[in-house]
Protein backbone atom coordinates (compact mmCIF):
# COMPACT_ATOMS: atom_id res chain seq x y z
CA UNK A 1 0.00 0.00 0.00
CA UNK A 2 1.31 3.52 -0.51
CA UNK A 3 0.28 6.00 2.23
CA UNK A 4 0.36 9.91 2.78
CA UNK A 5 1.30 10.01 6.01
CA UNK A 6 0.96 13.57 6.77
CA UNK A 7 -1.75 15.66 5.78
CA UNK A 8 -3.52 18.36 7.01
CA UNK A 9 -7.59 19.37 6.15
CA UNK A 10 -9.31 22.41 7.26
CA UNK A 11 -11.42 21.71 9.99
CA UNK A 12 -9.03 20.70 12.74
CA UNK A 13 -5.60 22.37 11.06
CA UNK A 14 -6.67 26.33 10.46
CA UNK A 15 -3.68 26.83 7.91
CA UNK A 16 -4.93 24.52 5.99
CA UNK A 17 -7.17 24.55 2.79
CA UNK A 18 -9.12 21.45 2.37
CA UNK A 19 -11.72 19.61 3.39
CA UNK A 20 -11.42 15.49 4.27
CA UNK A 21 -13.54 14.56 1.26
CA UNK A 22 -11.10 17.33 -0.75
CA UNK A 23 -7.87 14.79 0.23
CA UNK A 24 -9.84 11.73 -0.57
CA UNK A 25 -10.90 12.71 -3.88
CA UNK A 26 -7.26 13.96 -4.59
CA UNK A 27 -5.29 10.74 -2.98
CA UNK A 28 -7.73 8.61 -4.98
CA UNK A 29 -6.84 10.39 -8.26
CA UNK A 30 -3.07 10.31 -7.68
CA UNK A 31 -3.16 6.86 -6.71
CA UNK A 32 -2.76 6.59 -3.26
CA UNK A 33 -4.06 3.70 -1.16
CA UNK A 34 -4.86 5.84 1.95
CA UNK A 35 -3.60 9.23 3.74
CA UNK A 36 -2.91 10.11 7.73
CA UNK A 37 -4.86 12.41 8.41
CA UNK A 38 -2.31 14.75 11.11
CA UNK A 39 -3.82 17.70 12.35
CA UNK A 40 -1.88 20.47 14.80
CA UNK A 41 -2.31 19.46 18.33
CA UNK A 42 -5.35 17.69 17.36
CA UNK A 43 -6.88 14.09 16.62
CA UNK A 44 -10.08 15.37 17.15
CA UNK A 45 -11.16 14.61 13.51
CA UNK A 46 -10.83 10.37 14.80
CA UNK A 47 -14.67 9.26 14.37
CA UNK A 48 -15.80 11.48 11.84
CA UNK A 49 -12.81 10.16 9.37
CA UNK A 50 -13.50 6.73 10.21
CA UNK A 51 -16.86 7.27 9.39
CA UNK A 52 -15.77 8.97 5.70
CA UNK A 53 -13.42 5.97 5.51
CA UNK A 54 -16.36 3.73 6.00
CA UNK A 55 -18.53 5.81 3.33
CA UNK A 56 -16.20 6.43 0.96
CA UNK A 57 -14.24 3.13 0.98
CA UNK A 58 -10.83 4.33 0.93
CA UNK A 59 -8.62 3.76 4.07
CA UNK A 60 -7.96 7.33 6.31
CA UNK A 61 -5.77 6.50 9.19
CA UNK A 62 -5.89 9.85 12.18
CA UNK A 63 -2.73 10.72 14.33
CA UNK A 64 -1.59 13.98 15.42
CA UNK A 65 1.33 16.73 14.66
CA UNK A 66 2.54 17.86 17.57
CA UNK A 67 4.83 20.89 18.70
CA UNK A 68 7.56 20.06 21.48
CA UNK A 69 9.67 22.25 22.95
CA UNK A 70 12.44 20.75 20.56
CA UNK A 71 10.18 20.56 17.01
CA UNK A 72 7.40 19.07 15.42
CA UNK A 73 6.61 14.94 16.25
CA UNK A 74 3.87 12.96 14.52
CA UNK A 75 2.44 10.48 16.88
CA UNK A 76 0.31 7.80 16.44
CA UNK A 77 -1.73 5.67 18.91
CA UNK A 78 -2.11 8.23 21.45
CA UNK A 79 -5.67 8.19 22.57
CA UNK A 80 -5.66 11.61 24.47
CA UNK A 81 -3.37 14.25 22.98
CA UNK A 82 -1.49 16.27 25.41
CA UNK A 83 -3.23 19.69 26.02
CA UNK A 84 0.38 21.33 27.14
CA UNK A 85 3.21 21.46 25.34
CA UNK A 86 5.89 19.06 26.39
CA UNK A 87 9.94 18.36 25.82
CA UNK A 88 9.99 15.74 22.29
CA UNK A 89 11.70 12.91 25.33
CA UNK A 90 8.66 12.77 27.08
CA UNK A 91 6.23 12.68 23.83
CA UNK A 92 8.36 9.70 22.76
CA UNK A 93 8.12 7.92 26.57
CA UNK A 94 4.77 8.64 26.56
CA UNK A 95 3.82 7.21 23.26
CA UNK A 96 6.04 4.49 23.31
CA UNK A 97 3.93 3.74 27.08
CA UNK A 98 0.69 3.77 25.30
CA UNK A 99 2.27 1.13 22.51
CA UNK A 100 2.08 4.09 19.39
CA UNK A 101 4.59 5.22 17.45
CA UNK A 102 6.43 9.27 17.51
CA UNK A 103 8.22 10.17 13.99
CA UNK A 104 10.26 13.47 13.47
CA UNK A 105 8.35 15.54 11.05
CA UNK A 106 10.64 17.54 8.68
CA UNK A 107 13.85 17.38 11.19
CA UNK A 108 16.12 19.99 9.36
CA UNK A 109 13.07 22.36 8.03
CA UNK A 110 14.59 26.00 8.64
CA UNK A 111 11.42 27.09 10.94
CA UNK A 112 12.65 25.77 14.05
CA UNK A 113 9.61 23.73 14.10
CA UNK A 114 11.91 19.75 13.40
CA UNK A 115 14.18 17.75 15.57
CA UNK A 116 17.21 18.20 13.64
CA UNK A 117 20.43 16.48 15.74
CA UNK A 118 17.90 16.72 18.82
CA UNK A 119 17.32 13.18 17.46
CA UNK A 120 20.03 11.56 18.46
CA UNK A 121 18.58 12.65 22.24
CA UNK A 122 15.67 10.67 21.37
CA UNK A 123 16.17 7.77 19.04
CA UNK A 124 16.21 5.18 21.86
CA UNK A 125 12.26 5.76 21.75
CA UNK A 126 11.63 7.01 18.48
CA UNK A 127 9.88 4.98 15.98
CA UNK A 128 11.04 6.87 12.51
CA UNK A 129 12.04 10.11 10.66
CA UNK A 130 9.84 11.87 7.73
CA UNK A 131 13.13 11.53 5.24
CA UNK A 132 10.91 13.08 2.67
CA UNK A 133 8.42 15.94 3.45
CA UNK A 134 6.56 17.42 -0.09
CA UNK A 135 6.65 20.75 1.77
CA UNK A 136 10.70 20.69 2.50
CA UNK A 137 13.51 22.04 0.49
CA UNK A 138 15.42 18.81 -0.98
CA UNK A 139 18.27 19.88 0.39
CA UNK A 140 16.88 19.50 4.10
CA UNK A 141 15.36 16.55 3.31
CA UNK A 142 18.53 14.73 1.97
CA UNK A 143 20.00 15.66 6.02
CA UNK A 144 16.87 13.98 7.76
CA UNK A 145 17.35 10.85 5.36
CA UNK A 146 21.24 11.00 6.29
CA UNK A 147 20.63 10.98 9.80
CA UNK A 148 18.25 8.76 9.89
CA UNK A 149 20.35 6.53 7.89
CA UNK A 150 23.07 6.86 9.92
CA UNK A 151 20.79 6.05 13.22
CA UNK A 152 19.33 2.89 11.06
CA UNK A 153 15.97 4.85 12.05
CA UNK A 154 12.39 4.14 9.85
CA UNK A 155 12.43 6.29 6.73
CA UNK A 156 8.73 7.64 5.80
CA UNK A 157 7.67 10.11 2.87
CA UNK A 158 4.53 12.18 2.83
CA UNK A 159 3.53 15.53 1.59
CA UNK A 160 2.30 17.87 5.12
CA UNK A 161 -0.21 19.07 2.38
CA UNK A 162 -2.04 22.05 3.58
CA UNK A 163 -2.41 23.02 -0.07
CA UNK A 164 -4.72 20.02 -2.30
CA UNK A 165 -2.05 20.07 -5.39
CA UNK A 166 0.71 19.02 -2.86
CA UNK A 167 -0.81 15.78 -1.09
CA UNK A 168 0.62 12.96 -2.39
CA UNK A 169 4.02 14.46 -3.45
CA UNK A 170 5.99 12.17 -1.50
CA UNK A 171 4.21 9.05 0.62
CA UNK A 172 5.47 5.85 1.99
CA UNK A 173 4.99 1.82 1.02
CA UNK A 174 3.74 -0.42 2.79
CA UNK A 175 4.57 -3.70 1.97
CA UNK A 176 1.60 -5.36 3.79
CA UNK A 177 -1.86 -4.24 4.21
CA UNK A 178 -2.59 -1.28 6.54
CA UNK A 179 -6.31 -1.92 7.95
CA UNK A 180 -6.05 0.34 10.76
CA UNK A 181 -3.65 2.77 12.90
CA UNK A 182 -2.45 -0.42 14.90
CA UNK A 183 -1.06 -2.22 11.48
CA UNK A 184 0.62 1.11 10.54
CA UNK A 185 2.41 1.07 14.28
CA UNK A 186 3.66 -1.83 13.69
CA UNK A 187 4.92 -1.65 10.16
CA UNK A 188 6.91 1.21 11.52
CA UNK A 189 8.11 -0.63 14.54
CA UNK A 190 9.65 -3.42 12.46
CA UNK A 191 10.65 -1.07 9.84
CA UNK A 192 9.09 -2.21 7.37
CA UNK A 193 8.38 0.76 5.34
CA UNK A 194 10.08 3.17 3.08
CA UNK A 195 9.29 6.18 0.91
CA UNK A 196 8.25 7.09 -2.36
CA UNK A 197 7.68 9.65 -5.03
CA UNK A 198 4.84 10.98 -6.99
CA UNK A 199 6.81 11.69 -10.85
CA UNK A 200 5.19 11.93 -13.86
CA UNK A 201 1.85 10.92 -12.43
CA UNK A 202 2.98 7.45 -10.91
CA UNK A 203 4.82 6.59 -8.25
CA UNK A 204 8.46 5.72 -8.54
CA UNK A 205 11.37 4.49 -6.24
CA UNK A 206 13.63 7.24 -4.44
CA UNK A 207 16.84 5.62 -5.76
CA UNK A 208 18.76 6.00 -3.11
CA UNK A 209 15.80 4.50 -0.20
CA UNK A 210 14.54 1.38 -2.82
CA UNK A 211 14.98 -2.54 -1.45
CA UNK A 212 16.00 -3.94 -4.76
CA UNK A 213 13.82 -6.08 -6.99
CA UNK A 214 11.88 -7.95 -4.00
CA UNK A 215 9.19 -5.00 -4.15
CA UNK A 216 7.16 -4.35 -7.34
CA UNK A 217 5.96 -0.57 -6.52
CA UNK A 218 3.66 -1.23 -9.81
CA UNK A 219 1.47 -3.79 -7.87
CA UNK A 220 2.34 -2.76 -4.66
CA UNK A 221 3.33 -5.80 -3.33
CA UNK A 222 5.97 -7.89 -2.42
CA UNK A 223 7.19 -10.30 -5.16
Amino acid sequence: MIIDMHVHESKYSSDSHFTLEEAVARAKKVGLDAICITNHESSDIFDEAHEYSKKSGFTVLVGAEILTYEGDLLVFGVKDIPKHKMHASELVKLAAKHKGITISAHPFRNNNRGLGEHIRTVQAHLSGVEAFNGSTLPHHNLSAYTLATELNLPCVGSSDAHILEKLGRYATVFPDKVRDERDLIEAIKQGKVFPTMLRDGKYNPIDIYWPGEEFDIASKAAV
